[in-house]
């Protein structure tokens, strides 16, 4: 008899994936299966196994891609066919999250299952405007509140009095179709026409916009400014701590939602760098790595070897250690295509040169690539992940990018393609985006593919890049 499986039920956090919680985290990891709602960071799903099915269960004012029987129904089933399942959630599963239905039917099936935790958006988004929902001098209470709910024609039916006299901080979710007639209720039980107001939409993402206002006004500066959901709508004196205390939107690199060509299947060093500046980041394509055999048979014969990315110096040398290879008796001089590389291969304890500065004197060996003109060592194989294709696409959709960067020759054809898979072509995609190149021959790949580049940084290294764009480039 198959055994039955686990379920965790985990909440996302609210947008930026270092607000996840470890065990969260830990449960995406080690997931058979992970059905993730729209409102949860695709990109927390880089960290689940490459063989990990992936089912997008988000809905959509307008429409719905699965219904919530159809969810409950999906996890049953994958957790009886005795997977690890992860229904990941934005913000928290507890807090109009729907999880007391989704756990109501795993029990009825008698599912083992665990639920998470997550950071809600109520609070996180706020804070991340600069605004805490509770303060000693301001607000003494807070509560979070739906602003539609399953009346007919999804206006809330709330107490509005107890709200407006009661509490003197309220976050409203996803209630910008509602706006106006939650004002109106509100001054109608008592809050002030000059109760302060944020919109806050994207709310700890780079892409993370503000409108503030007053009961009376900020219906008005919505409609202007076409601001529309996922947002929270925060009321209360708090509000007016936003001037004194704002951060996020003061980081070098917020507001640029950035685009970048990715060769390698591990985590990029460099997104990580530009997150942590406030950019939003989508890495394409994503790659998925195919271990082979390594032949290590003729390594000592060589002058030179010239290893074609970082993950080919560990991949390389994890071969020569299991087969037990005296690496002092390697000749060769050693070469990286990048900066990184090179970085690899001096954290080993091996001096190496740029490629531009390889000399064509003696026997060379490309290591992790591919070369017309000389031998090379194949250390891995590695493919387009094509689940996380229609991934993609839906990040792009929700997002406006404004820069793309290319960090190194080899990431411009393959971006290329991988886009074509999508139905895309760079040249449309990217005619109004900054085109940012790691270095000349980056620069020279770009032109050749018929893109426009736009500049390069000083070097070719991460902290240069976010220079290089938080100056304005």
């Amino acid at each position: 008899m198959m055994k039955t499986g686990t379920v965790f039920l985990v909440g996302a956090g609210p947008g930026d994936i270092g607000l996840i919680t470890v065990k969260g985290l830990e449960a995406i990891r080690q997931a058979d299966v992970i059905l993730y709602d729209r409102l949860a960071n695709p990109k927390l799903l880089e960290f689940a196994s490459s063989d990990c099915e992936l089912i997008y269960s988000g809905k959509l004012p307008d429409r719905h891609i699965l219904r919530q029987e159809k969810i409950n129904d999906l996890l049953v089933e994958k957790a009886l066919a005795g997977k690890t399942v992860v229904r990941l959630k934005g913000g928290d599963p507890g807090v109009f999250g729907r999880v007391g239905e989704e756990a109501a039917s795993l029990a009825q099936y008698q599912i083992p299952f665990e639920i998470v935790p997550g950071i809600s958006s109520g609070i996180a988004a706020p804070l991340y405007a600069g605004i805490p929902v509770t303060h000693r001098d301001y607000a003494e209470s807070f509560a979070v509140v739906t602003a539609h709910d399953k009346s007919k024609d999804g206006k809330p039916m709330l107490d509005w009095e107890g709200l407006a006299r009661g509490v003197d901080t309220i976050a409203f979710y996803m209630g910008v179709g509602n706006l106006s007639f939650i004002c109106e209720n509100l001054i109608k039980h008592g809050k002030t026409t000059s109760t302060p107001v944020v919109l806050i939409q994207w709310g700890t993402f780079g892409r993370q916009k503000t409108l503030e206002g007053t009961l009376a006004d900020i219906y008005e500066k919505a409609v202007e400014a076409k601001f529309s959901n996922p947002a929270i709508i925060l009321v209360g004196e708090v509000v007016s701590l936003r001037g004194k205390i704002s951060w996020f939107e003061k980081k070098p690199l917020y507001g640029r939602q950035i685009l970048l060509a990715r060769t390698s299947a591990g985590p990029s060093e460099l997104a990580k760098a530009l997150m942590d500046k406030g950019a939003d980041v989508i890495e394409f394509p994503k790659w998925k790595k195919i271990n082979v055999t390594i032949d290590l048979e003729n390594i000592f014969s060589y002058d030179k070897m010239l290893f074609a990315s970082p993950e080919s110096v560990d991949e390389f040398f994890a071969a020569v250690m299991e087969k037990r290879m005296d690496i002092r008796q390697i000749k060769a001089d050693f070469y990286g295509h990048s900066s990184k590389t090179i970085k690899k291969l001096n954290e080993r304890g091996f001096m190496a040169d740029l490629a531009d500065d390889l000399m064509p004197l003696g026997k060379c060996l490309v290591v992790g690539g591919e070369c017309r003109q000389t031998d090379a060592l194949v250390t891995s194989k590695k493919e387009i992940d094509r689940q996380f294709l229609p991934i993609f696409k839906r990040m792009l959709e929700e997002a406006e990018v404004n820069t793309m960067i290319f960090p190194s020759s080899a990431s411009v054809e393959p971006f290329i393609e991988g886009l074509k898979e999508c139905g895309i072509e760079a040249s449309e995609l990217l005619k109004n985006t900054s085109v940012v190149c790691m270095g000349s021959q980056s620069m020279k790949a770009v032109e050749r593919a018929g893109i426009k580049p736009d500049g390069m940084p000083a070097s070719a290294t991460k902290e240069a890049v976010v220079d290089y764009l938080a100056a304005g480039e």
